[in-house]
């Protein structure tokens, strides 16, 4: 016999959040109401990912959709007897940035305040990753049972195809056509791969999707796999992501007890099943080639292509690699349709992007948004804006590997063909936002010693070019470097753009030639000695960064 519930009580359970101990807190808000008899009124559930991560724990009370932020113990007591006992929410434990706006039904697809919209992120914060009965109960395998009783494999890639879905894991390859490629291939066995080797700094949107919704992606590897005729999957998680395997691993278990996975799926002959693997912790291995090596117990490097692993991949056999985020999109396109999913976003890149806010901003942590929404509805509407009156700086777009934008790009619609045109993508979807009091020679330095320290070494472009163009840039910090100096780090890196094996080497001119396009006179200050900030070696500095009224107060 079920009870009705007053009230639900969300405690989010993203690892930013468990970090801040947030276990400790459902722990007491379980004994607290259970203390005061109200265990059969109140519901206390752990969630996935509630997307504001610098705020943790973050504590949801519904149906009144209030927010507490940066819970402790002793603020649990004060919720508890003046909130879930009294009625009286406690304001100056509320947080007051941007969050879902959750209906009481949660049939319902919900949507942010403003100009947030969920469609991958749909359940996560709101059901408790861990039950598969919930995920079931919010429309899950649903989009699977469609497909198995109403889809041909064909009609299931024409679908995606009409979408639009483009991955979302920096390539932007169009899903469809990636899908039909393998289709067409001719083998006793094909693979589906989930590219979970989340390496990219300033990206976790898929290590919280994983945690926050496991079996979204479970029933949309099923659904390409019968679609390509795959029958079976492998889910390569970055082997720190110990959370997300774990859940992972617990809903591919619930899956096959409920024969979700396995044998004669939803009535017909397909089998399909699924299996963790564990990376080991090398940016490299994001590239698809290099992932397939290092599950086949080789060195994780990457090979020239082609073949395309569409065609030859796995062991040799035809294998589709598709990113967490482009294989939780694929539900809701089965579900409400491919023109439902070409009404977000625009014309040539529909849909919503998931993004991992970072740096200096008010708002840090997890965001989905309308494919085409301008950096400064994101930075100063979702985001909150730049704390402490600084002013904005630039803003990276897609990880380490991405383009530099200043102000005069706060206008630029996010989608992929908008920020090509400027140098730069929407990549893997960190957004790192620096303001004015950061030196962009030093910025600039921490991006290139990434590269250096990440390259696998197997291509003497990257291998060299990547430590060189850091040492002229270590020289420019310490005012040490020339112009020929600057001339040869940029031939550099267009021998690394042309020739280098895979997006590592290739990538590392993205962030560099805008850097230079943009900061130009910040880089010239340095070849003459001075650092307009003060965050470089001499003594120029001080004297330079306290004549900018504007950067220091």
């Amino acid at each position: 016999m079920g009870f009705y519930y007053r009230s639900h009580v969300l405690v989010c359970g993203g690892s930013p959040c468990v970090a801040h101990g947030c276990y400790a807190i459902l722990k007491e808000i379980e004994q607290l109401v259970k203390k005061a008899g109200l265990d059969r009124e109140i519901r206390v559930v752990e969630t996935g990912c509630l997307g504001p991560c610098d705020e943790g724990p973050i504590v949801v009370v519904y149906p009144e959709g209030i927010v507490y932020s940066q819970v402790t113990i002793e603020k649990v007591r004060e919720i508890v007897s003046e909130h879930l006992i009294k009625g009286f929410p406690v304001k100056r434990f509320q947080y007051t940035g941007e969050m879902p706006s959750v209906s009481a039904d949660y049939s319902k697809r919900p949507d942010y305040f403003h100009i947030q919209k969920r469609v991958v992120l749909e359940n996560v914060g709101l059901i408790n990753p861990d039950s598969i009965e919930e995920y079931i109960k919010h429309n899950g395998y649903e989009a699977a049972d469609t497909v198995f009783n109403s889809y041909s494999p064909e009609d299931v890639i024409e679908i995606v195809k009409d979408s639009g879905l483009r991955g979302r894991g920096g390539a932007a390859f169009p899903t469809g056509k990636k899908l039909a490629m393998t289709a067409k291939a001719l083998s006793d066995q094909k693979y589906i791969i989930c590219n979970a080797d989340e390496g990219e700094p300033g990206t976790f949107k898929d290590r919280l999707i994983l945690e926050g919704d496991p079996h979204k992606i479970i029933e949309g590897m099923i659904i390409l796999g019968y679609a390509v005729g795959a029958t079976r999957g492998y889910v390569y998680i970055r082997g720190e992501y110990y959370l997300s395997i774990e859940r992972m691993e617990k809903a591919i278990s619930q899956a096959r007890s409920l024969g979700l996975l396995g044998k004669k799926l939803f009535g017909t002959d397909f089998e399909f099943d699924i299996e963790v693997k564990k990376g080991a912790g090398s940016y490299v291995c994001g590239e698809e080639t290099a992932l397939i090596a290092s599950m086949e117990g080789k060195r994780g490097e990457a090979r020239q292509k082609p073949p395309y692993p569409s065609i030859s991949g796995l062991w040799g056999k035809p294998t589709v690699v598709v990113n967490v985020e482009t294989i939780a999109n694929i539900p809701a396109i089965i579900r409400y349709g491919a023109a439902w999913y070409r009404s977000i976003g625009t014309t040539s890149s529909p849909g919503t992007k998931v993004f991992t806010l970072t740096g200096n901003i008010n708002n840090k942590g997890l965001i989905e948004v309308p494919m085409g929404i301008t950096l400064r509805e994101v930075i100063y509407g979702v985001g909150g804006g730049i704390p402490n009156g600084r002013l904005f700086k630039l803003a990276q777009t897609g990880g380490t590997a991405g383009g530099c934008l200043t102000d005069a790009h706060l206008d630029l619609p996010m989608d992929y063909e908008s920020l090509q045109s400027v140098g730069s993508a929407l990549g893997s979807g960190a957004l790192l936002i620096i303001d004015d009091s950061h030196c962009i020679v030093d910025i600039a330095c921490s991006m290139l010693n990434f590269f250096a320290h990440e390259s696998c070494g197997q291509c003497t472009p990257c291998r060299e070019g990547t430590t060189r163009v850091l040492q002229i840039f270590n020289k420019l910090r310490q005012f040490k470097a020339t112009k020929a100096d600057l001339d040869l780090a940029l031939e550099l890196a267009q021998v690394m753009q042309s020739s280098s094996l895979c997006a590592l080497g290739q990538s590392v001119a993205v962030p560099l030639f805008t850097i230079m396009e943009h900061f130009s006179d910040e880089i010239q200050m340095h070849l003459h000695g001075a650092c307009l900030v003060g965050q470089c070696q001499n003594g120029v500095n001080t004297q330079v960064a306290s004549t900018r009224s504007d950067i220091v107060n």
